[in-house]
């Protein structure tokens, strides 16, 4: 993976970097209330599954964490994809979540922000995401930083 270029938002001492194996210990307790936000739960295989994804060259997932003063606050998960309508690949921003203590201080906006770098630098054509209908709080920061689609997503679970 290309190496991120931290970014510092409106918080100066905020660090945005790639995540490492050093970082599982702190990474899974915000995955594990990343989880809990959206009620959901997920066997451990499949957690760490996910981790072993993320650290693997050879898997199209990355991770990005960020660091306020060396504490873990933030994470996002990308996933890089072709598809049928351009010759280069979409970037899928997965997963995303701030630590409740830091909300509103810019770090979701700067996880953000790095996504759209490193799709820049992998050459995607767009960087695009879902989010619950009643997330209004994140929300507000979407309509800032990108645009609402008229799509609507239909899903059957197998």
């Amino acid at each position: 993976m290309t190496n991120a270029t931290p970014i510092n938002p409106t918080n100066g001492s905020l660090k945005i970097m790639p995540l490492s194996q050093s970082d599982y210990d702190a990474w899974l307790s915000l995955w594990q209330s990343y989880l809990t936000f959206y009620e959901s739960s997920l066997p451990l295989e499949t957690t760490n599954a996910t981790w072993h994804s993320l650290l693997d060259s050879n898997v199209s997932i990355y991770g990005f964490g960020a660091w306020q003063d060396d504490k873990l606050v933030g994470i996002t998960h990308v996933v890089l994809h072709p598809n049928t309508w351009n010759s280069t690949e979409c970037c899928y921003l997965e997963d995303l979540y701030v630590n409740q203590s830091v909300r509103g201080q810019g770090v979701g906006r700067a996880l953000i922000e790095q996504v759209y770098e490193f799709a820049r630098q992998q050459n995607c054509n767009r960087v695009y995401w879902t989010t619950q209908e009643g997330n209004t709080t994140a929300r507000k920061l979407y309509d800032t930083i990108a645009t609402q689609t008229d799509m609507v997503q239909y899903r059957k679970n197998l």
